[in-house]
């Protein structure tokens, strides 16, 4: 469904459907590939990752076919915990490197900003349908 209208709506459908396919794609690697690198314990670390990946990437593009642009913003959020928080989920389960573990949780924070963001903005829609 192209917007005409909202170009900046249109721009976030493509970008969560690449973590769409990212979130797919990184998964399934851990699932077949990296398993034979990965611990039991590093293995859930890793889908945990997968997991709030593929949520996420999912939430960003019902938002974006919303095309609600004061939704949008919230995107801006889910973009970065997926990168914070399930990136350095990914790298760690990998590596071990401790500074990585200390990076997730900031990742987790923006994802409930964005939450944050759509519940502010169906408040603020709420209030104005009722005025």
């Amino acid at each position: 469904m192209i917007n005409k209208e909202n170009p900046i709506s249109n721009r976030w459908v493509i970008i969560s459907s690449i973590l769409g396919l990212l979130g797919v794609a990184i998964g399934a690697l851990g699932a077949h590939l990296l398993k034979q690198f990965l611990t039991p314990e590093t293995t859930e670390i890793f889908k945990t990752g997968v997991l709030y990946h593929l949520v996420h990437a999912v939430v960003m593009l019902a938002v974006s076919l919303s095309g609600r642009s004061e939704l949008c913003r919230a995107n801006k959020f889910f973009f970065s915990g997926i990168i914070l928080f399930s990136f350095s989920l990914y790298i760690y389960s990998l590596t071990s490197m401790k500074f990585l573990a200390m990076i997730t949780p900031f990742g987790g924070v923006t994802f409930l900003l964005g939450w944050l963001v759509l519940i502010w903005q169906g408040r603020e829609r709420e209030l104005k349908i009722k005025n």
